[in-house]
């Protein structure tokens, strides 16, 4: 009689995982189509010569994912941050910090490096003098051949 109910256990738990995958594989492969019909009009419009006038590769898109991605970590890392005080669990792991907080980790620690990202390249796009022009620097033959004033 215990078996039955192992195996229906089983089951529900394969159910779910079925369900879960499912939902996200949906989401996951409609971000997918819809880069995809994007890359083929980009296509499109660059075989007849077009522009998107839509597209701006300013780097933003690096800052914006970034914040999203660090707070739905930080978002996930406070609300699974109890699962340490669970009676079975309180005093294993230190500081209540178990393995579940991975969950919230991963997306926080991507979306920090995504702010790295767009910082770095922002620094670099500024201009404040770090990075010399390249070429030889223009002068004005005009002032050079007559002298100082």
């Amino acid at each position: 009689m215990q078996e039955i109910y192992v195996i229906e256990e089983i089951v529900a738990i394969l159910a779910v995982l079925c369900a879960v995958g499912l939902v996200t594989g949906l989401v996951f492969g409609f971000f997918v189509l819809a880069r995809y019909l994007r890359y083929r009009e980009t296509l499109r419009l660059a075989e007849k010569g077009l522009v998107d006038p839509h597209y701006s590769p300013n780097g933003k898109g690096a800052l914006r994912w970034g914040l999203v991605l660090t707070g739905f970590g930080l978002a996930l890392c406070v609300g699974l941050y109890p699962l340490g005080w669970v009676d079975g669990l309180r005093g294993v792991f230190p500081l209540n910090f178990g393995p579940w907080m991975l969950i919230g980790l991963l997306p926080a620690f991507f979306g920090l490096a995504l702010l790295a990202v767009y910082r770095l390249t922002a620094a670099g796009e500024a201009g404040d003098g770090d990075i010399p022009p390249e070429g030889p620097a223009e002068t004005d033959d005009s002032e050079t051949a007559s002298g100082p004033p």
